[in-house]
């Protein structure tokens, strides 16, 4: 099937055909044509100028460059067009993809030809003084100075297959969203770090961001990947409300290429 933006193309494209172009001749100037003929000694053209057939001595006309300049011009209509049709594909296999996703909110990984669920992962907020498994809806467990938000274990059961993954994202509601870096500690993987400020009780969130790409398919359903390819390491997608302490975590790491065998 023709999609809309190709067949204006196409339109376009015949509309062009259909309009004047230029006559050059020997001397420097140029007649506006919609077409001409050569015929022994005369070159006949119709005039859209005078809206008139009219005729004038070969000699006088540069038919090289009258040739040369519609060359070019059908050349770059016709690349417009090739580049507008793998775009227009390349969107349609998106739309495919993107139906494939479940209704279901999460973070879906495109392994190949198939989106594996990844589970959100359990959390814990570590503190000077103790560990509280987050749950999804709870108070914060905090009190001010500095905690930190943990995985268990050191490395992410899900292994991407390649350093610059795509996920797609389906959000519960519009928040804030991102790829970041965990920092591996001892048994456990810190996804950020919270900070309560005393007095204005504001809670600061930090952690280590990595610049991604996003396209919109519909409402709250995202595609992300990551600009660069990753290094090898532990990684996360993170939906959050800055300064709410609400963080889910969907982790998975990049465990470089598989070494061959000599």
């Amino acid at each position: 099937m023709v999609s809309r933006a190709l067949l204006c193309l196409l339109a376009f494209a015949a509309l062009l055909a259909a309009q004047s172009f230029r006559l050059f001749l020997k001397e420097g100037g140029h007649h506006s044509v919609r077409e001409y003929s050569v015929n022994a000694d005369r070159v006949r053209y119709y005039s859209t100028e005078r809206g008139d057939w009219e005729e004038i001595p070969v000699e006088l006309v540069d038919l090289k460059r009258t040739e040369a300049e519609r060359a070019e011009r059908a050349a770059s209509i016709k690349e417009e067009a090739a580049a507008l049709a793998a775009e227009d594909k390349a969107e349609r296999q998106q739309r495919r993809e993107a139906a494939r996703v479940p209704s279901e909110p999460g973070v879906y990984y495109l392994n190949g030809p198939d989106l594996v669920a990844i589970p959100v992962a359990e959390t814990a907020l570590r503190t000077n003084k103790r560990r509280s498994i987050l749950k999804r809806i709870s108070p914060l467990p905090m009190v001010s100075g500095k905690s930190t938000l943990e995985l268990d274990g050191e490395t992410s059961p899900h292994a991407v297959k390649i350093p610059t993954p795509e996920f797609y994202f389906r959000l519960e509601r519009e928040e804030r969203f991102t790829i970041i870096k965990l920092a591996p500690k001892k048994g456990v993987r810190i996804a950020q770090t919270w900070e309560k400020i005393p007095v204005s009780e504001e809670l600061i969130e930090t952690h280590e961001a990595i610049e991604i790409f996003r396209q919109q398919f519909g409402d709250n359903l995202y595609k992300i990947w990551p600009r660069k390819p990753l290094e090898p390491g532990e990684y996360a997608v993170i939906e959050y409300t800055e300064g709410k302490g609400n963080t889910r975590v969907w982790d998975f790491s990049w465990r470089g290429s598989t070494p061959t065998t000599p």
